[in-house]
Parts: structure tokens; C-alpha cells; sequence
């Protein structure tokens, strides 16, 4: 997803993970924060939050449970008629 398509996101939106396969499960974002995130994949498994800036994160509610989510990895959520 590009910048531009990050940027259109708003509250109210109706999301997906970029990475949810064949479980697609469907959220409104409430918000939005900036948080840290350590990404053990490119940065391995020892943290040192000195290392990273934070980055903006959705709060997504699922069902009954909020859970924040870098937005990086949503994408808006197309319903197919």
C-alpha cells in the first residue's frame, strides 16, 4: 500500500490485515496512535526501542475487541456484490 492510499484511511473506515489469507476478518477503525513496533523479522529478536520511531498504528474494533494495528499492514475493505 502507498502513502497516498495510507493517507485516505480515516475513522469509520471499514478494514482488513494485508496479510489476514483466506481468514478475512472485517474492522471499523476508532482511531489512531503512534506507537513502536519491532518488526523481529527485519530487526531480529533482541528489542532496543532506542533503535526504531514510532509509526502510526489504527485501533480496529473486531467484533467486541479493539486492537491496534500498524496501518501499514490494513488495507480497506472492498465488498464484492
Amino acid at each position: 500500500m502507498n502513502m497516498k492510499e495510507l493517507s485516505k484511511m480515516k475513522i469509520g473506515d471499514l478494514v482488513k490485515r494485508t496479510n489476514s489469507g483466506k481468514n478475512v476478518q472485517a474492522g471499523i477503525i476508532t482511531g489512531f496512535i503512534d506507537k513502536k513496533c519491532w518488526r523481529t523479522d527485519k530487526l531480529g529478536s533482541v528489542v532496543d526501542w532506542k533503535l526504531i520511531e514510532p509509526e502510526l498504528h489504527a485501533t480496529v474494533l473486531f467484533g467486541n475487541r479493539y486492537v491496534d494495528i500498524p496501518v501499514t499492514n490494513l488495507e480497506l475493505f472492498v465488498e464484492s456484490r
